[in-house]
């Protein structure tokens, strides 16, 4: 390699004696590479490693993919949320059936024009499948250039996003770009951290120009906080003779395609004094008996990337079904199992079957 490629090549021989075994790493299939950024993204490895042998294990190719339902691979997807990742893999799929004849396109924009494939994800399957020179930049590699380069450009705007590519470009050695961006993506995960990095025992030290300010951790630098907002959700897991009742979520509002038992939600907290206020209670309970209903523990917090959900669960007995209930899928307690929920309903099922 050239000597303009001097930082690229310390990170490669960083990357071949750190980098972690993980199962992506040992293939050049593009399918099981596309699985495996996709499922990575806002998840931890050592969460998403069991969902990626999960899911590959129930959907190994393009075609298994395609052919399943939805409410299968969003249930195979449970736990892992942003669930529009599933969606969309499940329409990509589909798409390649029909347009590239069940086999993943090669070329940098057939990839980027898959359904939920943006330019970081294209850029990682192209470049570790094939090794074509496209710079992969996520958190970590952001974080990496801001501080190797002492950026002080957002990179939360137009401009810092153009001037991250053109570093990333920079750095990258054309003939080595598959192991080049994998390295800084290690990088960045194992070495560059955001929080106390250890620079002393870092490769980079000497060319960090982040380090040379003293505050490596004042980069990348960004310019826009996210706002995030509060939702009150009060679930009601309603029992009538061996059976409950469920809500098919659909629209563009969180949890879209999986089901989640009748909801009230408010503007504010409420506790169950209030609930009883609330006409959607007495509307949901109206005629079906004495009501038998039991508060399950404290309020949950679930947090979400721009929503912080405030989740009360209520167990109810009602002795007869009315009006309001018959507007749901009603099942036998028993196929709980086989519907997709969210993480936090997931979580209190599974607290009741203990």
């Amino acid at each position: 390699m050239k000597t303009v490629y001097r930082e690229s090549e310390i990170l490669q021989e960083w990357y071949g004696r750190n980098k972690r075994d993980l199962p992506w790493r040992h293939t050049k299939d593009p399918y099981l590479i596309w699985i495996s950024e996709v499922i990575m993204q806002q998840t931890r490895v050592a969460q998403g490693l069991d969902y990626y042998n999960r899911f590959v294990g129930r959907f190994p190719d393009i075609q298994s993919l395609a052919e399943a339902g939805q409410m299968d691979v969003l249930k195979y997807w449970q736990g892992l949320g942003y669930y529009s990742r599933a969606r969309n893999l499940h329409e990509a799929a589909k798409d390649m059936m029909s347009r590239h004849n069940g086999t993943f396109p090669v070329q940098y924009s057939d990839i980027l024009a898959l359904k939920g494939v943006g330019e970081y994800t294209a850029a990682a399957i192209a470049s570790f499948a094939w090794n074509q020179p496209y710079p992969v930049i996520d958190g970590n590699v952001y974080r990496v250039l801001g501080r190797l380069f002492a950026v002080t450009t957002p990179i939360d705007t137009g401009k810092g996003k153009s001037e991250y590519r053109e570093l990333a470009t920079l750095l990258m050695p054309p003939d080595r770009a598959g192991v080049h961006n994998q390295a800084v993506m290690e990088f960045g995960a194992l070495q560059c951290i955001p929080q106390n990095p250890d620079c002393r025992q870092c490769p980079l030290v000497d060319s960090c120009m982040g380090y040379a300010s003293g505050n490596p951790q004042q980069y990348p630098v960004k310019q826009n906080k996210t706002k995030t907002r509060d939702r009150f959700l009060n679930y009601f897991f309603i029992t009538c003779d061996s059976h409950t009742y469920l809500h098919h979520r659909t629209g563009k509002d969180i949890w879209e395609g999986l089901y989640e038992f009748p909801l009230i939600e408010t503007e504010v907290p409420m506790d169950f004094a209030g609930i009883k206020e609330e006409s959607a209670f007495h509307q949901l309970f109206r005629t079906t008996g004495q009501p038998f209903i039991s508060v399950e523990g404290n309020s949950v917090k679930h947090v979400l990337s721009h929503q912080i959900l405030h989740t009360t669960f209520y167990s109810v007995e009602v002795q007869k079904e009315n009006a309001a209930l018959k507007k749901y899928l009603k099942i036998p307690l028993s196929a709980l199992d086989k519907y997709p929920f969210p993480k936090l309903i997931s979580i209190f099922l599974d607290r009741k079957a203990e």
